[in-house]
């Protein structure tokens, strides 16, 4: 999972295949652990398009999309924000909601 610039994201959303967007802050505690199940989530789905961002340095992204917390996982599927995961419960849980977007 690589950080991704704003024309990533941008690529990503406007794509038709379900991409992920994982929204973080690098102090977060929450956030690391979050990061590392994604990073199981990645070695299972390999296929799935899942790209890292640091709201620091992108805080309009947490406005545009009404972000109220991190870490927060992005669904969208063509081109349409699905849902806003917060909690990040386990790693099943997370591979049951995403494989619901395939």
């Amino acid at each position: 999972m690589q950080e991704w610039s704003r024309e990533m994201i941008n690529e990503a959303i406007a794509g038709e295949q379900v991409s992920l967007i994982y929204l973080y802050t690098p102090l977060c505690g929450t956030c690391q652990v979050a990061g590392k199940m994604l990073t199981v989530i990645n070695e299972l789905l390999p296929s799935l398009l899942i790209g890292k961002i640091d709201l620091n340095y992108m805080p309009d992204l947490a406005e545009k999309w009404e972000i109220e917390s991190v870490p927060c996982l992005l669904i969208f599927k063509m081109g349409r924000l699905e849902e806003k995961v917060y909690a990040f419960q386990s790693v099943p849980f997370l591979l049951n909601k995403i494989k619901s977007f395939i």
